[in-house]
């Protein structure tokens, strides 16, 4: 038997777009699309599908740029030992630009994947639509969508973004879970020619679209790296903490870190002025393993942290008011960023931890125009329907609507602990004894003195942790030093934890 048209037709395929278009883009420091896959996946375990499939476009000279694999690599292999299945977009092939076939190829993977339970990772490197043809690349972008959807809260879908993700290329990957993104790459709806004939404004690729702006300004993206390789990495690490399926728990390893191990340093590390600012991203490195923290959305709305760290060995995902932007308060961007974090760990079974030391939520015109009264809601709804267990520390303030948001007791927190210098309270001392004691400090001789002294009364009697704890809405008091026990102890007792919801299709969330 002869399998010379075999192997003439694979050694053509892999040379997608031709060799000349393939060295002039790895010369632009990029991968190929069939590098990619194999750098992604472990050694020797990248499998592909429809290597030979092309499309069956006529008009506009197509015929004559007919291409094996239609500027797509699909397929399946292993990323650390577990199954993933992948598709890689290859620019050297009409732009990477999607036709009927091309999105025939990428829905099979993904249809393929939601049968097996594994992660979808796609790596986009597209100029959008190929406008030759027509209404049947909308519509192959249209099932990809939908594809989508249903996988959400399945499996896991991660989309690294390597090159231009323009148009219809956009919203696969804003459905996704998570988009990482290439310094060199962008995503925009509308280019900057289109921007300019509408709108009159002169912008570049990188202003409009670039990785800076989505991981600083729109929120569109969740990572930012220097280069493919860090890229990869990246996206190991983050596939570590999280299962194949919504059925499976997330994997726990084996961890050489003390579970009762202490924290001196917690001890010490508020300062005296309660208004003064301190790093809560150490308190987050002190409480987990090994120091081990994946911040995500590390750029936008930093008031705010969110990430993965382990507890034992456990993925945990955590959200932190973060003291050294806006004092930690809530505003509209730092609860979207919140909420998806929370319905995201939520849907993949990672235990919630929150560490509160929020002041209330940001005021303003900007803010209430804007509709901070909906946005805050999705984060009271997001940690109010998660199921999975749920732990919260309150580290120093929590006052107002802020303190009911963030994970507490009241709505389906399963332990809540807060340090001695918790002020918990509808709003500051200073503020409270300034409306409820007015006529007594407008009336006194000295009324620096008589509100000093209305606070320290105030903050003894209500801004402080055994209030709520003698009502049962605080589980303990502790001391910093202890957190990371604690919360290890507690996790690992209500570890299996089931929670069933209401029989309905599903609630309607505020968006």
């Amino acid at each position: 038997m002869d399998f010379s048209d075999l192997k003439e037709k694979r050694k053509k395929h892999l040379l997608g777009g031709g060799k000349e278009k393939q060295e002039e883009y790895k010369n632009k420091g990029n991968l190929t699309a069939f590098e990619r896959m194999n750098t992604l996946m472990d050694s020797g375990t990248f499998v592909e599908i429809d290597p030979f499939v092309t499309h069956k476009c006529y008009d506009f000279g197509m015929e004559k740029k007919r291409t094996l694999g239609d500027g797509v690599v699909t397929g399946y292999g292993m990323i650390d030992s577990r199954l993933v299945y992948a598709f890689s977009h290859d620019f050297t092939v009409i732009g990477g630009s999607l036709g009927a076939a091309f999105a025939s190829k990428v829905c099979k993977i993904m249809d393929l994947a939601l049968k097996q339970g594994v992660p979808i990772i796609g790596i986009n490197d597209s100029g959008g639509a190929r406008i030759q043809e027509g209404v049947e690349s909308l519509a192959g972008y249209a099932e990809i969508f939908h594809r989508n959807v249903k996988a959400s809260g399945v499996v896991p879908q991660i989309s690294v973004i390597m090159g231009p993700c323009a148009g219809g290329a956009v919203y696969s990957p804003a459905i996704t879970d998570f988009i990482i993104m290439t310094k060199s790459a962008y995503m925009f709806v509308t280019g900057p020619d289109v921007v300019r004939q509408v709108t009159n404004e002169n912008v570049s690729f990188e202003d409009l679209g670039g990785a800076w702006v989505h991981n600083q300004k729109s929120g569109v993206a969740h990572f930012i790296v220097e280069d493919e390789q860090e890229c990869f990495s990246v996206l190991r690490k983050l596939l570590s903490f999280i299962p194949l399926n919504n059925l499976e728990n997330p994997p726990r390893v084996s961890s050489d870190d003390d579970p009762v191990r202490e924290e001196e340093e917690l001890n010490s590390i508020l300062p005296t002025n309660t208004n003064k600012a301190y790093d809560m991203g150490l308190v987050i490195r002190k409480v987990v393993d090994n120091r081990d923290f994946l911040e995500v959305q590390r750029f936008w709305a930093r008031n705010i942290i969110i990430g993965f760290g382990r507890l034992d060995g456990i993925p945990v995902g955590i959200i932190a008011n973060n003291p050294e932007a806006l004092a930690g308060v809530l505003d509209i961007d730092s609860c979207d960023k919140a909420t998806r974090f929370v319905r995201f760990c939520d849907c993949f079974n990672i235990p919630l931890i929150a560490l509160v030391d929020v002041p209330g939520f940001l005021p303003g015109t900007n803010q209430e125009w804007g509709g901070i009264i909906r946005h805050g809601a999705k984060l009271l709804y997001a940690f109010s329907e998660a199921t999975v267990p749920r732990l919260t520390v309150i580290t120093r303030k929590a006052y107002g609507g802020a303190y009911d948001v963030m994970n507490s007791k009241h709505i389906g927190a399963d332990y809540n602990f807060a340090w001695p210098s918790a002020e918990i309270a509808v709003m500051g001392p200073e503020g409270a004894c300034n409306i409820i004691f007015r006529k007594e400090i407008t009336g006194s001789k000295d009324t620096q003195k008589k509100r000093e002294e209305l606070v320290k009364d105030y903050r003894t009697k209500f801004a402080n942790p055994y209030v709520a704890s003698s009502k049962g809405y605080i589980d303990d008091v502790i001391e910093p030093k202890e957190t990371r026990a604690r919360l290890i102890s507690s996790l690992i007792s209500i570890y299996r934890k089931r929670a069933d919801r209401p029989k309905r299709k599903h609630g309607n969330m505020p968006v």
